[in-house]
């Protein structure tokens, strides 16, 4: 069962990286995602979150639960007030970089996730969603009650 609805962790420095990784994996895993998927979704908050760190310098990273129809997953918000981003089309091409980074950052987070969007205004900031869903809220208990312990009843 997860304890908390949703997670923040304020994002100003590389530690915070860490810090929101760290988080993101360990509610992945929770939600019954497998260990791959886990550290799939890890990268994606590290990518979102490097981006605060390197163009907006402070910020936030979300993780929510999300349910669907049979399904569970796990939004990852990423939002700053930093410069924003005056071609969203170009920052998503692969090799595009300002920084020069190999630009695999924003691309590769939409290919790890399942759903990812991004809104930006040039010197208002940028909001990054990105959604994993779990493949089915039957496996995740199926899964969760084959491991459990047996009681004394049992």
């Amino acid at each position: 069962m997860v304890a908390s609805p949703e997670i923040r962790v304020a994002i100003n420095s590389d530690p915070d990286i860490v810090i929101a990784r760290q988080k993101g994996r360990a509610r992945a895993v929770e939600l019954g995602f497998s260990s791959g998927d886990a550290t799939l979704i890890a990268t994606a908050i590290s990518e979102l979150a490097r981006n605060i760190v390197a163009y907006a310098k402070k910020g936030m990273i979300t993780l929510q639960v999300v349910n669907g129809s049979n399904r569970q997953g796990i939004a990852v918000t990423a939002s700053d007030d930093g410069p924003g981003i005056p071609d969203i089309r170009q920052a998503l091409r692969d090799g595009f970089s300002t920084s020069g980074s190999l630009g695999l950052g924003l691309p590769g987070v939409r290919r790890l996730m399942d759903e990812f969007e991004i809104t930006s205004q040039p010197g208002r900031g940028t909001t990054s969603a990105a959604t994993e869903m779990e493949c089915s809220l039957l496996r995740s208990t199926a899964s969760a009650t084959a491991k459990r312990p047996p009681t004394r009843r049992e």
